[in-house]
C-alpha cells in the first residue's frame, strides 16, 4: 500500500499549491471584508474562477465526466491533497467549483439523472452558472433514522405534488441557488426503505418559501448559506423524478459517500493551518518572562494535534485509494466501502474538534473572535459529526460489520453458550 503522491497527482498538486497562493489567498482579506462584513458578493469571484477553468483547475472532485464535460477526472486518492489546500480557507472550494453541496448534487445527476435532466440541471452546476442544494433533513422527525423523513411526494396526474418542510439545507438560502433535490415519502405502503423517492424541484416553484436563514453555533457558512423551506403544495413534472419511484435512499447514498469523504479532506486542510496558527501565535506571545511556545503544555498540544492530523489523514487517504480501487465512484463504490467511509466520518471531525479547541486556548480570547477562523473550525467540526448522519449511526454501523473471530467464541464457555 503506496500513499506517495504519484507523479501527475504531484503535478496538480503543485499547480493548485501555486494558483492558490498566487490569486487566492491573497483575496481573503477582501473576501472577508465583502461576504463576512457586508453580506454582499464577492466582486473578483468570477474573475477567479474564469482564472482557475483557464488555468484547467476546474471540477477537480469530479472522477467520472463525460467528455465534453469540463473536469480533470482525478482519483480519490490524487484529489485529497488538492483538497487539503482548498479547505485552509472556507470559501476556496467555489474557485475552483468543487463547492458543497453542489459536488455531491453534481455526482448524484452524474449517476441517476436522464439525459434531459443532465442537460438541464447537471450543465449549469457543472459551468458555474447556477448553484443548488438538498433537502433531506426535517425539523419534527429524527432525521438519523432516514425511514422517518415525512414530506410527502404524491403523484397527481402528470405532477408530482410536495408537502413539507426541510431545514438545515446547506446552500438552499443562496441567492443563485436555481434548485434543490428534495427527499420525501411516495409510497408509505412498501417496504420502509422503499417508501421514499428524490425529486428534483425548482427553487422558484410556486409553493417553495424560504421560511428562515440558519446559522450553527452561531456561526455562517457564507459559501452555501443554510435555508429552512417549506413547501406547499408544491407541483412539478413527473420527468423530475430522480432515478425510480422508491430509489431515494440510494440517490440520497449517492451523494453522500463522496459528501463525507470531501468534507473530511478539507477538514484535514483545516487543522494543517489550524497547527501553522497556533505555532505562530504561541512564538509571538510571552507570559511570564518567556514565550508561549516554550511552554511544555503549549508544546504537548501542538505534537499531539500534528500526531492525530496524521492518523486523521492516513485514514482519508486509505478510504480515497479503497475507493479508486473498487472501479467505481457512485452508489457501489460508496455502499462497498461504506465501513470505510464511515471511519472517517467519525474519525476526522473529533480530530478537528480537539485541534481548534487548542489552538482557541493558545489565541486565548482572540481565537473566539472574527479575527481568527478557530471558532468557526470548532463550529464546523462539531456539525460534522451530525451532518450526514451522526456519529451514533457511523459507529453502529461500524460495529454491525465487526466479526467475531471463531477462536474467540470457543475459548469463551459463557459466549459460547450465550451465542450457541
Amino acid at each position: 500500500m503506496d500513499f506517495a503522491f504519484s507523479e501527475r497527482s504531484e503535478t496538480w498538486r503543485t499547480r493548485l499549491q501555486s494558483f492558490f497562493e498566487r490569486e487566492v489567498l491573497q483575496r481573503h482579506r477582501a473576501w472577508l471584508d465583502h461576504v463576512v462584513a457586508r453580506g454582499e458578493a464577492a466582486p473578483f469571484m468570477d474573475e477567479l474562477q474564469q482564472k482557475a477553468r483557464a488555468a484547467g483547475l476546474w471540477n477537480l472532485a469530479l472522477p467520472e465526466l463525460a467528455p465534453d464535460e469540463p473536469g480533470t477526472r482525478l482519483s480519490n486518492l490524487e484529489y485529497a491533497p488538492l483538497a487539503e489546500i482548498m479547505g485552509r480557507l472556507f470559501w476556496a472550494s467555489e474557485v475552483f467549483n468543487c463547492q458543497a453541496p453542489d459536488v455531491p448534487n453534481m455526482i448524484a445527476l452524474q449517476n441517476c439523472a436522464t439525459p434531459a435532466q443532465k442537460q438541464r440541471w447537471l450543465r449549469p452546476l457543472l459551468d458555474a452558472e447556477t448553484r443548488s442544494a438538498f433537502g433531506m433533513t426535517e425539523p419534527d422527525v429524527a432525521s438519523s433514522d432516514a425511514t422517518n423523513i415525512a414530506t410527502t411526494i404524491r403523484r397527481d396526474g402528470d405532477h408530482y405534488l410536495i408537502n413539507g418542510r426541510k431545514w438545515f439545507i446547506t446552500g438552499a438560502a443562496h441567492p443563485r441557488c436555481s434548485f434543490l433535490i428534495v427527499l420525501g415519502r411516495t409510497n408509505p405502503d412498501v417496504e420502509r426503505t422503499r417508501q421514499h423517492s428524490c425529486v428534483i424541484v425548482p427553487m422558484a416553484a410556486s409553493g417553495v418559501r424560504l421560511v428562515r436563514r440558519l446559522r450553527w453555533m452561531g456561526c455562517e457558512d457564507h459559501v452555501a448559506p443554510i435555508g429552512e423551506l417549506a413547501f406547499d403544495n408544491v407541483r412539478v413534472p413527473v420527468e423530475n423524478l430522480l432515478g425510480e419511484e422508491g430509489d431515494g435512499f440510494r440517490v440520497a447514498q449517492v451523494r453522500l459517500g463522496p459528501a463525507r469523504i470531501h468534507h473530511c479532506m478539507r477538514s484535514i486542510g483545516l487543522c494543517e493551518l489550524l497547527i501553522e496558527l497556533m505555532m505562530a501565535r504561541a512564538a509571538e506571545r510571552s507570559a511570564f518572562g518567556r514565550p508561549v511556545i516554550q511552554y511544555d503544555t503549549v508544546q504537548r498540544w501542538i505534537a499531539e494535534s500534528r500526531v492525530e492530523l496524521e492518523q486523521a489523514r492516513l485514514l482519508t487517504y486509505r478510504c480515497a485509494w479503497l475507493l479508486d480501487r473498487s472501479g467505481h465512484h457512485g452508489a457501489d463504490s460508496a455502499m462497498k466501502n461504506w465501513r470505510d467511509v464511515s471511519l472517517i466520518k467519525v474519525a476526522v471531525p473529533v480530530v478537528l474538534q480537539r485541534i481548534a479547541d487548542r489552538a482557541l486556548q493558545v489565541f486565548g480570547a482572540m481565537g473566539g473572535s472574527d479575527d481568527t477562523p478557530i471558532h468557526q473550525a470548532l463550529a464546523w467540526g462539531r456539525l460534522l459529526r451530525i451532518g450526514d448522519g451522526p456519529d451514533e449511526v457511523h459507529l453502529r454501523q461500524i460495529f454491525k460489520m465487526e466479526t467475531m473471530p471463531p477462536w474467540t467464541i470457543a475459548a469463551s464457555p459463557y459466549l459460547a453458550s450465550r451465542l450457541a
